[in-house]
């Protein structure tokens, strides 16, 4: 591994809930991706939002979330922001951090077919059957 830390931004919450389950597959394939150019990733939004630790509705638990983040993540190399829906309020603040701190941003998309690539992964995931539960 090249070994560069990277904090990922890729948006997350919304009221339609099935945007928010396309959003946490968008994310792990945004990690993927950052794994295959050799990067160490970590997005915060798919660690804290987990059901039992902070509830994104909530508007305090939400900041939370993103301040413990940014805090682990204040040594990063850069961050690395995956456009492909565009540019939320959560990375929005994710970038501005970054800029404040000094760090370089990097833009990215994933390709057209992302999804039809991370199901096939999941098809074949040994844990593939808990990961339709949790979705």
């Amino acid at each position: 591994m090249k070994g560069e830390l990277v904090d990922v931004e890729s948006p997350y919450g919304n009221k339609d809930k099935s945007i928010v389950a396309r959003n946490i597959r968008f994310a792990r394939a945004c990690l993927r991706d950052c794994l295959l150019r050799e990067e160490i990733p970590f997005a915060s939004h798919l660690l804290y939002t987990q059901s039992g630790i902070l509830d994104d509705e909530k508007e305090d638990e939400r900041i939370l979330g993103i301040n413990a983040g940014k805090a682990l993540l204040k040594n990063a190399d850069r961050t690395v922001v995956y456009e492909n829906y565009g540019i939320s309020t959560g990375m929005k603040y994710g970038i501005e951090n970054a800029e404040k701190s000094g760090r370089p941003v990097e833009y990215r998309k994933l390709p057209e077919d992302w999804e039809e690539q991370q199901n096939e992964i999941v098809r074949h995931h040994s844990d593939s059957r808990l990961w339709r539960i949790i979705l």
